[in-house]
């Protein structure tokens, strides 16, 4: 079913009088056609949009907090600037859609794909996400504070200072992502994939990684202070001047890893470590590592 302008602007006004309690209509879109639809700046808090059709839509700058987006398409749709405050994305198809600078806070989103979607500088504070694909999108100062993400793909996306301080990440995969100064403090990590990410400069600081995988990821300059580690993977990674101030390392393996000039480092914490003949130990000599024989101090 395709809507009119002029039936789409009946719509609006009807929701706008229920949503001050002077009648009206709240509006429902459900199965509707609206491609390429003008909602700029529209006030459709509340509205339903289960299995709508959207592609190319603008609704860039609209209040749609509380809104149902189940099922809907939203392929190359505009969302820049857009409230989607405690918004429903369950099924959503949104590949390629821009969604910047946009509040996505306390929304619940699953069973979504945003592949190559631009959700640079929004904001997913206390947002559940869960079986979502986030594949090559664009998440360069997303703000995931807070967060819980079950089981999401974010395989080379950029997410370049990002922000998930305080999340709880279960089962995430980041292989090949690139997280430039990306912030992880204090997160809850459990079973993810950084695999060939590169996050140079990445903090981790105070953060629970429990089977985490970094292996073959650039981590120079990453801030571990503090970082329980537990049979995390570091084989063949690059943490070159990485920090580890009272990091719990127990079983973390660090065989072919570049560890010159990683800092922190004690004896007692390489012994708990992993290390062979292909390590480059902090001091630049090759492992494995021999208790007493200072090869923990940075070159």
């Amino acid at each position: 079913m395709l809507a009119t302008p002029t039936v789409l602007a009946s719509v609006l006004e009807a929701h706008s009088l229920w949503l001050t309690k002077q009648g009206g209509r709240r509006a429902d879109f459900t199965g509707i056609t609206l491609n390429d639809c003008n909602f700029v700046d529209a006030q459709l808090n509340q509205a339903i949009f289960s299995n709508a059709t959207l592609l190319d839509a603008d609704l860039s700058g609209a209040q749609l907090a509380y809104s149902s987006f189940t099922g809907a398409d939203l392929e190359r749709a505009r969302l820049n600037g857009a409230d989607l405050t405690a918004a429903k994305l369950i099924g959503v198809r949104a590949a390629g859609a821009w969604i910047t600078d946009a509040n996505l806070s306390e929304a619940e989103i699953s069973e979504s794909s945003f592949a190559k979607a631009n959700f640079s500088q929004s904001r997913f504070f206390d947002a559940r996400i869960s079986q979502t694909l986030f594949k090559i999108a664009r998440l360069a100062h997303a703000s995931f504070q807070q967060s819980q993400l079950f089981d999401c793909d974010f395989s080379k996306a950029v997410l370049d200072a990002a922000n998930f301080y305080n999340a709880r990440i279960q089962i995430c995969r980041f292989v090949g992502t690139i997280a430039l100064e990306a912030n992880f403090s204090s997160a809850r990590l459990f079973s993810c994939d950084f695999s060939k990410a590169e996050m140079t400069s990445a903090r981790f600081q105070r953060a629970e990684c429990d089977h985490v995988d970094f292996g073959g990821a650039q981590l120079e300059d990453v801030d571990f202070r503090e970082t329980k580690l537990r049979a995390a993977n570091f084989y063949k990674a690059n943490v070159k001047a990485a920090r580890f101030a009272a990091a719990m390392l127990l079983s973390a393996d660090f065989r072919g890893a570049d560890m010159l000039g990683a800092r922190e480092l004690t004896q007692q914490q390489l012994s708990q470590c992993l290390t062979d003949n292909t390590t480059r130990l902090p001091n630049g000599s090759r492992g494995p590592y021999l208790r007493f024989s200072g090869a923990e101090k940075s070159r």
